[in-house]
């Protein structure tokens, strides 16, 4: 049961080619974002439609992956866990995001 405790599922398409990473040891890390679309009726009948964008991290075997297959525009479903980062700015403002650590990651699509 643990392991649903901090779930995220999310399908989307990615809004630009993966970021890449290489640290001192040798290890990668893949960035991006992805948009995921949601759509309900105003109180007036209208539909709305919303874009949402989401930050994904890829680390160890998924980044061999990424830099293989995965490119602007692809449609992918991701599994991970939220996680919450903060730093200071060049100008010393304290700046916060969210992102998801992509732990399953399947390519859909043609």
């Amino acid at each position: 049961m643990n392991t649903l405790r901090n779930k995220v599922q999310l399908i989307g398409r990615l809004g630009q080619d993966p970021e890449f990473v290489t640290f001192e040891n040798g290890n990668k890390m893949a960035k991006f974002s992805i948009a995921t679309d949601d759509s309900y009726k105003n109180k007036d009948g209208q539909k709305i439609e919303r874009t949402y964008w989401h930050n994904i991290i890829v680390r160890n075997g998924l980044v061999k992956v990424v830099e293989n297959y995965i490119t602007k525009g692809q449609e992918i479903a991701i599994e991970g866990k939220l996680t919450n980062r903060s730093w200071e700015d060049k100008e010393g403002n304290k700046r916060y995001t969210t992102e998801i650590v992509c732990n399953e990651l399947l390519m859909l699509g043609k």
